[in-house]
């Protein structure tokens, strides 16, 4: 599920939130900047993209099985975030 979301700086910046791996790692692959992990909810965690123009057809073509990654890099970028989730 992908959430837009509104930033509460200066600026009101919108976000891309999503709680689902494969997307966040498939975001990451085609060089969207993941900005942090939402952990207020202890069961799941968001996380959080800065947006940029062309993000919903990103997400549709992941859920549409129609985004193309590299393969190895998915698996690191997997990897990384399940670092990135259990480290603290």
């Amino acid at each position: 599920m992908i959430k837009k979301s509104k930033n509460n700086s200066e600026n009101q910046i919108d976000n891309l939130t999503t709680s689902d791996l494969g997307c966040a790692a498939a975001l990451i692959c085609v060089d969207f900047e993941l900005i942090s992990l939402d952990r207020r909810n202890p069961r799941k965690v968001l996380f959080v993209f800065r947006k940029k123009v062309g993000a919903n057809e990103m997400v549709n073509n992941y859920f549409l099985n129609r985004l193309k990654v590299d393969a190895r890099n998915f698996f690191d970028t997997i990897k990384m975030l399940k670092n990135l989730i259990y480290s603290n």
